[in-house]
């Protein structure tokens, strides 16, 4: 449970940092309330919606060498906007590149995370 709660912490932080990075093209809720519930959002989209989305467009990924991964990125970050009603990333162009950066932001920050599986 404790480890749910690290990741959306990280997941927040991650937007919070992309929100910093890109306004004002990128539109997160500023309260911290609404931000977790949105990283919670996020969490869930790409638990359940984005491994779809990628067995889906396998094809597509090994064409171009896993490069479109960065567009499935983009578009769950346009869905978890379009589900929440609170993210607006005025277009496709500053989505891919929060994506980018939520995606550096949270690797980083899950590196400091304990492994349990040793």
């Amino acid at each position: 449970m404790v480890r749910i709660i690290l990741r959306i912490v990280i997941n927040a932080v991650a937007l919070w940092i992309a929100y910093m990075i890109l306004r004002p093209n990128l539109v997160i809720p500023e309260s911290f309330g609404s931000l977790l519930l949105v990283a919670t959002v996020f969490g869930l989209v790409n638990a359940f919606i984005k491994p779809i989305v990628q067995l889906l467009s396998c094809p597509l990924t090994i064409l171009t060498l896993g490069l479109f991964t960065l567009v499935i990125n983009a578009l769950m970050l346009m869905f978890t906007g379009w589900l929440t009603g609170s993210v607006n990333t005025n277009g496709f162009l500053y989505a891919f590149l929060g994506a980018i950066i939520i995606s550096i932001v949270s690797t980083v920050l899950s590196w400091f995370l304990p492994d349990n599986n040793r």
